[in-house]
């Protein structure tokens, strides 16, 4: 029987993986597709609360659905940006992003 604490487990496992990649890669898509992945932990672990602790209420799925818009919004806020970047810089490389160093 799947309990509450095997999402719990694999959402903590998704944020990690999600948290190395922002922490590990150079690459600006990268890091934006690792942020994709912790918010998508997040979100598996509020249905998952959701579910175990009130089944009859929704409050955990309105959450997930809120943050799931709020990270489409961010998504194309930071492609947007980083298509500018591109333009400018010629690269997504974020060892290259020296703009606030004298």
């Amino acid at each position: 029987m799947i309990t509450l604490n095997h999402f719990l487990i694999l959402g903590a496992l998704v944020f990690s993986i999600g948290l190395y990649g922002v922490l590990a890669k150079k690459n600006v898509i990268a890091v934006l597709m690792s942020i994709e992945l912790m918010l998508n932990a997040i979100n598996l672990n509020l249905v998952a609360f959701a579910k175990y602790t009130t089944p009859g209420q929704f409050a955990g799925h309105v959450f997930a659905i809120f943050i799931i818009g709020v990270a489409a919004a961010e998504i194309a806020i930071g492609l947007a940006l980083v298509i500018a970047v591109y333009r400018d810089r010629e690269t997504t490389n974020l060892d290259d992003f020296n703009w606030l160093k004298w």
